[in-house]
């Protein structure tokens, strides 16, 4: 039977950024009610969250480990379906590990895990419980960038040769981190973050919007890994070439410390026949560049898009589709999925159209990866860490 999916929340409470926008994302499409959370470390900031979110206080918790465990215990008709986790990179492995062993699926912030290890152990921990997992790269699902990918596995552009991915940002250009209350504090804190600051928050978006547009995996990189801030303990800027599958090569860029930027991320990848353009700061518009006639600009909305693309989109051409829209398509996709699964039924393949576990590990191996070779004085190639 049709229903909305219940979702438990773990982090995003009062004064938390991303918590508000996985909410708006989780609930846009109708097919997600917020029923319970732990929603910060410190249980009065936990209770206060959860009574702004309209939760009765018994189905507000003070940890993962009591959340999960007393939602388990109710009834079926009751209980939440799936973890939305969404706290800093230490804390996603072990209430993801509980979730799933006590059949829960499973929403995660990116990076994946704290480290690659963590990774291989939750991608077992996946395939033993058969759960479904999604990571919320947001990106990856606006409408403009599924329709990139379609069009280069169809071959429009023939054999891709170059692809160049660049996420420039200027937030943390100066200490921002040492403000009370900040939201740099744990990103730029190697016990909380992880080995990698600026290549682990906004290096892998990168990475992952390479590899899943162009439909070739990274196999060797080249890294410069640096930090420009005095006194910051993680990486704020850094560079790679890259070495694809099939014999592409590429480029990637992630910067926290371009001053002046936003929230710069642009793509390029050029083939045989023609090469295509796309970035996030203006994400309704992909241009398809030839050699042979004039430059098409693709615009989401209209009739001639692929299924992907407009089973993605919401309104009609010329009303944007934003980063809420793009994170609330990969939501809407698992919560179709899971209740599929749960009515014994096989979810449709565009359900299934959202990143996960396996996204989660490259990730990470892209941090591995991308530090050692970042740390050598020779900036020699390095292969791909598995």
């Amino acid at each position: 039977m049709e229903r909305k999916l219940r979702m438990g929340m773990y982090g995003g409470g009062q004064g938390a950024f991303i918590g508000a926008i996985h909410r708006a994302a989780a609930l846009m499409d109708n097919r997600i009610e917020l029923v319970c959370g732990c929603f910060s470390s410190r249980p009065e900031v936990s209770l206060a969250s959860g009574r702004e979110y309209f939760l009765p206080d018994d189905r507000i918790y003070t940890t993962f480990e009591e959340m999960i465990e007393r939602e388990a215990a109710l009834p079926e008709d009751l209980r939440m379906d799936f973890l939305s986790i969404v706290t800093p990179n230490a804390l996603h492995f072990d209430p993801a590990m509980m979730a799933l062993d006590y059949g829960f699926d499973v929403v995660m912030d990116k990076p994946i895990t704290f480290s690659l290890e963590e990774a291989h152990r939750l991608k077992e921990k996946v395939t033993q419980t058969g759960r479904l997992l999604a990571l919320t790269h947001a990106y990856a699902a606006y409408p403009a960038i599924l329709e990139a990918r379609d069009r280069i596995a169809k071959g429009a552009l023939g054999k891709i040769r170059k692809i160049y991915v660049e996420y420039t940002q200027g937030w943390l250009s100066r200490r921002v981190e040492l403000q009370p209350g900040s939201n740099a504090a744990w990103r730029t804190d190697p016990l909380r973050a992880g080995k990698a600051g600026c290549m682990g928050d906004i290096g892998v978006h990168a990475l992952q919007m390479a590899e899943m547009v162009s439909g070739l995996r990274c196999v060797a990189l080249c890294a410069d890994v640096t930090t420009f801030a005095q006194g910051r303990l993680l990486d704020d800027d850094g560079a790679a070439l890259l070495r694809f599958e099939k014999g592409a090569s590429g480029v990637l860029i992630a910067t926290q410390v371009a001053c002046g930027e936003e929230n710069n991320f642009t793509l390029r990848i050029y083939g045989e026949k023609g090469g295509l353009e796309w970035a996030q700061m203006e994400p309704n518009s992909l241009y398809l560049k030839w050699e042979d006639r004039p430059m098409e600009v693709v615009r989401v909305g209209n009739g001639y898009l692929g299924p992907a693309a407009k089973s993605h989109t919401r309104g009609p051409e010329g009303h944007p589709e934003g980063f809420i829209e793009a994170f609330a398509n990969i939501y809407t996709n698992f919560a179709r999925a899971v209740l599929a699964r749960r009515n014994g039924t096989e979810p449709d393949p565009q359900w299934l159209d959202f990143p996960g576990v396996e996204e989660g590990l490259r990730g990470m191996q892209f941090i591995e990866t991308v530090i050692t070779s970042g740390q050598d004085d020779f900036h020699k190639w390095t292969p791909w860490i598995e």
